[in-house]
């Protein structure tokens, strides 16, 4: 399904009588600014219709924003992009609005499965994050007026898994073996394991099940592609980093 914004639909299905003439059971009508007050525009991104009518019928409700048309999407202070998570097609269309200078983007997003994903939009011009299980009407009017002041937002669980994935891309490019143990397989780091444990070839090869071969094999590979001396030095290396 395309991740673009939506037009008020004259129907929408699980949403009995729902239009768009302004209806109590419709997308409201933009509700006039007090005077002296200047109204953020803000245009909605969605991944599906009915989240898009859900955070459009929110909006619209406040006089302090006005939701922009499809076609004036471009000129919005604010775009605001609502998805599950944050994959090729979202970073497709947040890199895009990146090189828009006339706005900001926000997200509310259901989940960020990864600090890569988080850093990702961070990357891709994302300025404030929301949660969609937290995004209602006053959450939402906050989030869009912070974007258009040219604020941040980002939960404090969120700038924590930030920070600490910012901080292990970090020591990755300051030492190169950290990069490979967090890559190390399971088999690897049993079979250190056990040589830890004062096993030489043979028992381990009993032990895993592994021929002696495929144990020296094993272990020659972790040497090798962490740049150490001999099983005892990828040991003591593996026991520091918090391997085994």
């Amino acid at each position: 399904m395309s991740l673009t914004t939506h037009h008020a639909p004259s129907s929408i299905p699980g949403i009995p009588g729902s239009d768009a003439s302004g209806s109590a059971t419709g997308i409201p009508t933009a509700q006039s600014a007090p005077p002296g007050v200047r109204r953020a525009t803000v245009a909605v991104y969605a991944s599906d219709p009915i989240l898009y009518v859900g955070i459009v019928h929110q909006l619209r409700r406040r006089p302090e924003v006005e939701v922009v048309d499809t076609a004036d999407a471009d000129t919005a202070q604010v775009s605001l992009v609502a998805v599950d998570s944050v994959d090729d097609e979202t970073a497709a269309l947040l890199y895009r609005l990146r090189h828009n200078p006339r706005t900001r983007t926000g997200l509310v997003v259901g989940t960020f499965e990864s600090g890569d994903a988080l850093q990702r939009a961070i990357e891709c011009g994302v300025t404030a994050v929301l949660r969609r299980a937290e995004a209602d009407q006053d959450r939402l009017l906050r989030l869009v007026l912070a974007i258009a002041n040219g604020e941040g937002v980002l939960p404090g669980d969120l700038l924590a898994k930030l920070l600490t994935h910012v901080g292990s891309l970090q020591r990755a490019a300051l030492d190169p073996h950290a990069a490979s143990l967090s890559t190390l397989a399971p088999r690897e780091a049993d079979m250190l394991r056990l040589v830890s444990e004062g096993l030489d070839t043979a028992e381990i090869a009993r032990k895993t099940s592994y021929s002696e071969r495929t144990v020296k094999n094993v272990l020659h590979e972790v040497i090798t592609r962490l740049q150490l001396r001999n099983r005892t030095h990828a040991v003591g290396y593996a026991l520091r980093n918090g391997l085994i």
